[in-house]
């Protein structure tokens, strides 16, 4: 049984129902508590990591086909040498309105507060959340410009997610060879293949 814990397979889920990042705290604890050494496992993703912290990494990209036009988002969550990929698609829409999304599904994803650093590389993102936000807020979500906050429906649902999480941001350089980076950019990019093949 604790051999099967240690060396769980993942698979590539929308909403998934297996064990979540969080949850895997709990085995490992008690695997750790109980000083279960770790199977051989054959793959670094099978690997559970023994670490004092415990946080959630996740990487998120969006892609669009055309900007509005066909669009995907993906992510890949990793926590304690477990990792679980999200992808999703929209038929017409726009590539920051991919890149929200990607990081809004993922902390949907989690079933209760947790410890989260985001890599994303988009500044939309990461300066939308450091940068833009408090003003947005004082000022009844409208801009400097006194005009409508573009997508507000998405950056009020991702605010309502990161007040539930302890939330920290990493900007990273898209397609520089960031291996998260890349394998998000991939499953976003699968979503839109995957919709255009059954339309």
């Amino acid at each position: 049984m604790l051999r099967n814990l240690a060396c769980i397979q993942t698979g590539v889920i929308r909403r998934s129902k297996i064990i979540s990042p969080c949850e895997i705290l709990l085995i490992t604890k008690y695997l750790y508590i109980n000083h279960v050494a770790t199977p051989n496992c054959t793959t670094s993703a099978q690997k559970w990591a023994f670490m004092s912290t415990n946080i959630v990494e996740i990487y998120t990209d969006g892609a669009c086909r055309g900007n509005p036009g066909p669009g995907g988002w993906g992510a890949r969550l990793r926590f304690s040498g477990q990792q679980k990929d999200l992808y999703g698609s929209a038929k017409e829409t726009t590539n920051n309105r991919m890149e929200l999304t990607a990081v809004i599904e993922s902390l949907e994803s989690l079933t209760r507060k947790c410890e989260v650093k985001v890599y994303t590389d988009s500044k939309y993102v990461m300066d939308g959340l450091t940068k833009w936000m408090p003003n947005w807020k004082k000022q009844g979500w409208k801009t400097s410009a006194k005009k409508p906050v573009k997508n507000v429906d998405l950056w009020q649902r991702l605010d309502a997610l990161v007040q539930a999480n302890n939330v920290s941001w990493q900007w990273v350089k898209g397609h520089s060879g960031d291996e998260g980076n890349e394998y998000a950019d991939m499953l976003a990019n699968k979503a839109i293949d995957e919709m255009l093949m059954k339309s």
